[in-house]
């Protein structure tokens, strides 16, 4: 992914509290905590953190300066990962403000929080091993940055910027769900035609929408067959099928994002169209 160098980057929209990680009892999930294989199938990329039964409520704190010292072009954003995810952040974000004022409705911002370990959210508190994720009731996305090398070396993706523009943009799939209603408490039950599916599904096609407009946002070079199979190569990882094969077994009853196939093919059907009328999974034979 190659940012445009002279593009002028907005770190106010993510919050640094990396080196502030919780650690210990707090961050228990389960009683005695779930392994990164579990917590992937149940939130990555956007499951319910509320309904693992995580800690308190709480807030990630102050953040960090420094990303508005480091981050300030597109240039930095070729050569630094955080500075990357708030051109990722920017870039989607000027997207959805405009694709809501298209139909006289207003967008309302939510900001990315970088942290490591653990953090304290308006949904509880969270490790790592859940993976990225968005919180309806303070309206933002968590990320480990760490998560993008697991994405890697323990699911097999390809890697690349677009994968990390990949996982940035379903969540803010999520939070463009969550304004418009259509993100619903409680997790939509499991199984491969679930609503849980559905929604993340949506997410998927979402962030394809979001990259087929990447270039018009300002902040990004057109988009090249071989980001775009980054992307792809993400999608196909996290699918539901792969990390329960991984697991051991694959059982579509408990499906809660949808299989590989499913996920790259939202991805694509956002991508090619690039228009949100495309993406209404509920609709849809899946």
């Amino acid at each position: 992914m190659t940012f445009k160098r002279g593009a002028r980057l907005d770190p106010g929209q993510v919050r640094d509290v990396r080196g502030r990680g919780l650690r210990g009892g707090g961050l228990a999930v389960g009683g005695g905590g779930i392994g990164l294989v579990l917590a992937l199938v149940w939130v990555l990329l956007g499951g319910d953190v509320g309904a693992l039964g995580l800690g308190a409520p709480g807030d990630p704190g102050t953040g960090s300066s420094a990303l508005a010292e480091e981050c300030r072009t597109g240039a930095d954003a070729n050569e630094r990962q955080d500075c990357r995810i708030v051109g990722f952040v920017n870039s989607i974000q000027a997207f959805w403000s405009d694709e809501f004022s298209s139909v006289g409705e207003s967008y309302r911002p939510a900001e990315t929080v970088l942290f490591t370990d653990g953090v304290a959210t308006g949904c509880g508190t969270a490790s790592s091993a859940v993976g990225p994720f968005y919180c309806p009731p303070d309206e933002r996305i968590y990320i480990d940055l760490g998560f993008f090398e697991a994405l890697e070396t323990r699911f097999g993706a390809q890697g690349g910027p677009l994968a990390e523009g990949y996982v940035v943009a379903h969540e803010y799939g999520h939070h463009v769900q969550h304004l418009t209603g259509v993100l619903q408490p409680g997790g939509g039950g499991a199984g491969a035609e679930s609503d849980a599916v559905r929604t993340e599904l949506m997410a998927d096609c979402l962030a394809g929408v979001w990259a087929n407009h990447a270039a018009a946002t300002g902040f990004l070079e057109p988009l090249t067959a071989d980001e775009v199979a980054q992307a792809l190569s993400a999608a196909e990882a996290v699918g539901d099928d792969r990390i329960q094969a991984r697991a051991g077994g694959v059982n579509p009853e408990t499906w809660t994002h949808g299989s590989s196939a499913q996920r790259q093919a939202w991805f694509l059907t956002g991508y090619e169209r690039g228009t949100t009328a495309d993406c209404d999974t509920f609709a849809a034979d899946l």
